[in-house]
């Protein structure tokens, strides 16, 4: 019902196309960033199997959705294994 009456508004009012192209795209950009997020190694789906998995990552892995200026490549391994 409310698709409908914003595709009569949109025919209505053809400058009203962008805006709607423009929204969907913002709210499927957020649902896609989302799902990055909870998929990333600080979010515990499974306790039972792996209740730190931040441990078991390895110290070139990119944290950042941009690092402009870190080398991960360079880096060093800080604290003990456990």
């Amino acid at each position: 019902m409310r698709f409908r009456a914003a595709v009569n508004h949109a025919r209505k009012y053809p400058a009203l196309i962008p805006q709607f192209f423009f929204i969907c795209l913002g709210m499927g950009s957020a649902v896609l960033y989302l799902a990055r997020l909870a998929k990333g190694p600080y979010v515990i789906w499974d306790k039972t199997n792996n209740p730190e998995p931040w441990n078991k990552l390895d110290p070139t892995y990119q944290y950042k959705f941009v690092a402009i200026n870190t080398d991960y490549k360079n880096l060093k391994k800080e604290g003990p294994d456990f």
